[in-house]
């Protein structure tokens, strides 16, 4: 008798150690952010990917009118890697006629310091899906981040897909994994689309220190994958909610985080509560999109020795009043993206 109890015993503890060690699904598994690079040259069913050995920039120009500019050439560019100049081997450009999709993440954060902007954050996500994404052509995902992060939607074209996704979502949970949701929807998600791609996260950007990750990871995995960031701050307040800060202002350190965030990718942050400003920021990010210049040079210092390297975009007549959006560096690590 005794005999048969200790083998059901080892049978439960067997069972329960194969339970523990069993993956689960990748976004909603915790995993310490590493820059060890995928293997070079390597190739996965039909994703051919090739490692990284140029630097490919997506820059923006705003003009004194506050709009972008289109009809540049190469020749209007300036590139500095470290103050050195470097030479533009790659030049093109994405109109609003280009078939080319762009693939967008939405992330929410859902922790229970937004709890009482729930319904502001789903009405902000649905109208920059709405406005900035083009039907039929352009790519969203959906995923949300407290105390887990959750893929509540992968890519996607289809609108009631996204929509039903938004308003499924349940009560707020607790802490805030805002780095590492930022840091495993670029490595896990957007290094494997090709095309464009961006990342909103609508948060009040205050991780509180739960995340393995740092601002500095985040912000590397965003440059290295090609991602920029845009952000909607939950701080502002909105007429029935929570109260926050002014509308438009940046005070705190967890604000200047978030702001460092989306412009080191070639983003903005927006802190406002009123839906005519985003709704204004949302068609300038559309405009913006569909009127990118995409500059690929071949770093003259050409070892990648893990360092940090800092982007400066000029152009070449030095013509004031016009503003030049894209990512400010990269870490110099031999990295893989999948073929654009």
């Amino acid at each position: 008798m005794r005999s048969i109890v200790h083998r059901l015993l080892f049978a439960a503890v067997f069972a329960l150690t194969l339970f523990v060690m069993s993956p689960s699904s990748a976004l909603s598994q915790q995993k310490q952010p590493s820059p060890t690079p995928t293997p070079d040259d390597q190739e996965q069913g039909d994703t051919i990917r090739t490692t990284i050995r140029e630097v490919r920039i997506p820059v923006t120009v705003i003009g004194k009118d506050k709009q972008p500019v289109a009809g540049l050439t190469k020749n209007d560019f300036l590139i500095y890697e470290d103050k050195k100049p470097q030479v533009i081997k790659g030049f093109s450009f994405t109109s609003d006629k280009d078939t080319t999709p762009i693939y967008v993440a939405v992330l929410m954060d859902t922790s229970g310091s937004v709890a009482g902007k729930l319904k502001f954050e789903q009405e902000s996500a649905k109208n920059f899906i709405y406005t900035v994404v083009g039907t039929r052509r352009d790519r969203v995902a959906f995923a949300t981040f407290d105390h887990e992060i959750k893929l509540r939607q992968d890519f996607t074209d289809k609108l009631d897909y996204l929509d039903k996704a938004i308003d499924n979502i349940g009560k707020p949970g607790n802490r805030t994994l805002f780095y590492d949701a930022v840091w495993e929807i670029c490595d896990e998600k957007m290094r494997n689309v090709p095309g464009r791609r961006i990342i909103v996260v609508i948060t009040d950007g205050d991780d509180n220190n739960y995340s393995r990750a740092t601002l500095k990871d985040a912000i590397d995995i965003a440059q290295r994958t090609e991602t920029t960031i845009f952000a909607v701050s939950t701080k502002a307040g909105l007429s029935g909610t929570a109260p926050g800060v002014e509308m438009g202002t940046v005070e705190s350190d967890v604000d200047r985080d978030l702001q460092k965030l989306c412009e080191e990718t070639g983003g903005a942050a927006f802190f406002t509560g009123s839906e005519i400003a985003l709704e204004r920021a949302f068609n300038m990010i559309s405009k913006e999109l569909r009127t990118t210049y995409i500059l690929t040079y071949t770093p003259t210092n050409n070892k990648y020795d893990g360092s940090e390297r800092k982007i400066e975009v000029k152009l070449a007549d030095n013509r004031g009043g016009y503003k030049i959006k894209t990512r400010k560096g990269y870490k110099a690590i031999s990295d893989s993206l999948k073929k654009q």
